[in-house]
């Protein structure tokens, strides 16, 4: 149980909206304070639960890529077009994400998404193709949503422990994608096909949006029907578009994320053109999503005690490039060791990532802010990832080319951590 004085600055902190700009209505605040000083379990389940969707619908797709483009007579860069659809609808519904938060409140907004992300992932079973990709936009756009707030709701709701609850959404947010990718051909052999091992994972959103609806609902009790959740105050904080290291985060959120979608989109199918049968390439790839779990939890927490991580950015980029080389030089013979290596290195550069987005900020707002600007510029740019590497595998008919432009990608991460890592912030004399 923790001291009351490591409890009192969590009761006393201002309770600001997660968004930007935004202060919450004075009920709604009220009723924020009195549900983390009276059923933090509640919170505490929510952010986890909505964690462990954040990647599941997504890495669930990967080792049935093939089965799913069979159905549909899809090529390859067709078939990238099911992971890059939500990369693209991820960064686009980020944009919306403030202005939701604004008139329907944070904690309505995120079990919105839930529901939603309930209904894309059953969508994109549906028998016409068309149907297929509007479940991937779905799933995206939900997704997104959860990605924007969950960071600014984080600084709001757990001032002084940052660091450690970033950590623990980020691990479970890897939990859910590794259950997701180890279990995706078991269920498909046993639900009949691959359409039932996808829409499984709609249970796991129909729990988490129920367990935000009290939340949704308690913050909301007392606000006038058609009552904003918060109003627009405009802040004197630095213009993120100005400043170096704000694009220097949002670059390595971006970069960092391209090379996890890619590695979600065709890692599976770069073991099985090499020889590996299809349910091993799937437990190779589970193995990297879990092992992402130590690197996403044990790098915050070293991040969060250091002054600079300009060291962690570089060893997260040399861990994956180290796994991508063992792909191109020996993927079958090495597989689990190159797995071991892109996922310790993934999960660090995942974690550290969104670390960065919190230390690199001097409050919610800010924080928030450069969520919304990192994910939406950063998910644009990693949307280009599966796309661009399936139709260059496409053209040259193998997988040596692809690898050797993820290896740059490393190389450029390597560089942007130096620069994000730097014991600054935002607005630090008007030039960070």
């Amino acid at each position: 149980m923790s001291s009351p004085s490591s409890e009192a600055p969590l009761i006393e902190a201002p309770l600001i909206d997660a968004e930007e700009e935004l202060v919450a209505a004075p009920p709604v605040a009220a009723a924020r304070r009195r549900l983390r000083a009276g059923h933090p379990a509640l919170l505490l389940a929510g952010i986890v639960l909505a964690a462990l969707n954040m990647r599941a619908a997504l890495a669930g797709v990967s080792p049935l890529l093939g089965e799913i483009g069979a159905h549909f007579h899809l090529a390859a860069a067709a078939s990238s077009l099911v992971t890059t659809i939500p990369l693209i609808f991820m960064g686009l519904g980020s944009i919306a994400a403030p202005r939701l938060a604004a008139r329907w409140g944070t904690e309505a907004v995120l079990c919105g998404a839930l529901v939603a992300l309930c209904g894309g992932i059953v969508l994109r079973i549906a028998p016409p193709v068309v149907a297929l990709f509007a479940g991937c936009a779905v799933v995206g756009t939900s997704i997104a949503l959860l990605n924007v707030l969950m960071p600014g709701l984080i600084k709001r709701d757990f001032p002084v422990r940052a660091a450690g609850m970033t950590a623990l959404y980020s691990t479970a947010m890897i939990l859910g994608a590794t259950v997701s990718a180890a279990t995706a051909v078991p269920l498909e052999n046993a639900l009949g096909g691959w359409q039932g091992s996808l829409v499984s994972w709609s249970l796991l959103a129909a729990v988490a949006a129920v367990v935000w609806v009290p939340q949704a609902l308690l913050t909301r009790r007392g606000t006038g029907h058609g009552t904003p959740a918060a109003t627009t105050v405009p802040q004197d904080g630095p213009k993120l578009s100005r400043s170096p290291l704000a694009w220097q985060v949002t670059l390595f959120m971006g970069s960092q994320s391209l090379i996890a979608y890619v590695v979600i989109a065709w890692m599976p199918t770069i073991f099985t053109d090499h020889g590996m049968d299809k349910a091993t390439a799937g437990l190779v790839f589970a193995f990297s999503t879990l092992v992402q779990m130590a690197g996403s939890f044990v790098v915050p927490m070293l991040a969060g005690r250091m002054r600079r991580q300009r060291l962690l950015g570089v060893a997260v980029a040399a861990l994956m490039a180290c796994g991508v080389t063992g792909l191109l030089l020996a993927p079958v013979a090495g597989a689990w060791l190159w797995a071991a290596l892109l996922g310790t290195g993934q999960g660090g550069a995942l974690g550290l990532a969104l670390t960065m987005m919190v230390l690199r900020s001097g409050d919610a707002h800010t924080a928030a802010r450069l969520s919304g600007m990192s994910q939406t510029g950063g998910y644009l740019l990693a949307a280009a990832g599966p796309l661009v590497l399936g139709a260059v595998h496409q053209a040259t008919g193998g997988w040596t080319v692809p690898l050797l432009l993820l290896l740059a990608v490393c190389a450029g991460i390597a560089l942007l951590g130096m620069g994000a890592g730097r014991d600054r912030r935002i607005g630090d004399g008007h030039r960070a």
